[in-house]
């Protein structure tokens, strides 16, 4: 596969109607597997949060809790580092299997918040999220280089979540999520671009996986960005 990067900057000039159709193609499977992602989370966290024993077992038994993060973990690097090897019906195993580990882990966020900040922050996501992708889809400047630097953004996020464990801190979380909207608001415009890149490079059965690692790349951008409004608007349960 050539460099992505270099075919995002091609685009800037002329792309053929066949072309065209490729992008729209590949990108219309981007999206159906991403919002099938997000439609799992949501019916797995709905229901996990609706029984009492489930929510029982997971904020008492730390080894469980700790082995679904560990597992979504797990699954997220196999499935990009193995993606050019992986038939796309495994790739979509992988990548719903991660989604609904996610929806179990997400079902503790559905019990600190109220139910009017979790609809509120999820509408204001999904508006920004359609908005910053038609931008990635149709600027024609290279975010080559603000993809870069969103992802040293996120390094620090991440480093800042694992100090967030040991000092609970409310300045500390508010500050984590006005910067973790700005950098998934970033790697949005970013990836949709890099995707659209990525149409162009990939062809047959390997299509299919790529686009299913697309899908878990605005999947990510997506629930990051929830969880960053989250952190600043959201009102927690008494």
């Amino acid at each position: 596969m050539t460099n992505p990067i270099g075919a995002a900057q091609r685009q800037a000039g002329f792309v053929s109607d066949v072309d065209s159709a490729r992008i729209a193609t590949f990108l219309r499977g981007v999206y159906w597997w991403m919002f099938g992602g997000l439609a799992v989370t949501a019916v797995v966290a709905l229901a996990v949060a609706s029984s009492p024993a489930a929510i029982g077992t997971l904020v008492t038994n730390k080894i469980l809790f700790f082995g679904v993060i560990i597992a979504e973990l797990v699954l997220v690097v196999y499935l990009s580092a193995r993606v050019d090897k992986m038939a796309p019906a495994t790739a979509g195993i992988l990548f719903l299997a991660y989604s609904a580990l996610n929806g179990v882990t997400f079902a503790l966020i559905l019990l600190v918040y109220t139910g009017g900040s979790v609809a509120n922050a999820f509408f204001i996501t999904a508006g920004m999220f359609g908005a910053l992708a038609v931008y990635g889809s149709v600027t024609k400047r290279d975010l080559s280089a603000m993809g870069r630097f969103m992802f040293m953004g996120l390094i620090g996020l991440v480093l800042a979540s694992v100090v967030g464990i040991f000092w609970q801190n409310d300045a500390m979380q508010f500050v984590m999520g006005v910067v973790g909207v700005l950098v998934f608001s970033g790697l949005i415009a970013y990836d949709t671009q890099r995707l659209r890149a990525m149409a162009l490079q990939v062809s047959g059965e390997q299509a299919g996986s790529y686009a299913i690692v697309g899908a878990l790349s605005l999947y990510l951008d997506f629930i990051n960005l929830f969880l960053s409004l989250l952190r600043i608007f959201g009102n927690r349960r008494n």
